[in-house]
């Protein structure tokens, strides 16, 4: 579990702008107003259809494409906002926070429930994760966000990061793999 926080009772969801997705090829700026970005590697599924009120038994013909993606949060804005039980926005949706890598097919792989993935930081393994080990299957996921929010084609979803986040600095170098297919790299400036 990241940063060794509780199982909430409830998923906790938040929403990003398209803003927060860079440019391909764009490097991440560091925002000034944060000390402390971390990074959070997570698969992505991409929504192919609209869907509200998805049964998780249907869940799974709501998305046919995944990806990497990088969750970046300013972990010190968080812990404050999280103190005064303000939403999470401010320290999750800034502009730049959610690069991606390039999608697969679904039909890529034998089971999505069972990929690994990893993330690696100027060449060293700094997150591992394998998505049978998440604490919401997938089909869980897109079932309870859209009891409150309709999906639509082309909404991507987070579905959470494995252990080791810590902080970037100017200059890392991060690259994402699922299996060993590279799917995404970013450069931190």
């Amino acid at each position: 579990m990241e940063l060794n926080s509780s199982t909430p009772k409830e998923m906790i969801f938040f929403l990003k702008p398209e803003t927060a997705i860079p440019l391909k090829n764009q490097p991440f700026f560091i925002p000034d107003f944060s000390e402390e970005i971390h990074h959070e590697i997570e698969v992505v599924i991409k929504i192919c259809k609209t869907g509200k009120h998805i049964e998780p038994k249907f869940a799974h013909t709501y998305f046919d494409e995944f990806t990497l993606g990088i969750d970046f949060t300013a972990r010190d804005i968080q812990n404050n906002i999280k103190k005064n039980g303000e939403p999470w926005e401010k320290a999750k949706a800034f502009d730049g926070s959610a690069p991606i890598g390039f999608f697969l097919k679904k039909s890529s792989v034998n089971d999505i429930q069972n990929i690994n993935f990893k993330l690696f930081i100027n060449k060293a393994e700094k997150q591992c994760g394998n998505t049978k080990n998440m604490i919401h299957k997938i089909d869980h996921i897109i079932s309870y966000v859209s009891k409150y929010i309709t999906l639509k084609k082309g909404d991507l979803i987070f579905t959470g990061t494995p252990s080791g986040v810590s902080k970037v600095m100017k200059n890392d170098y991060l690259e994402g793999y699922i299996e060993n297919q590279r799917i995404l790299d970013i450069l931190i400036k």
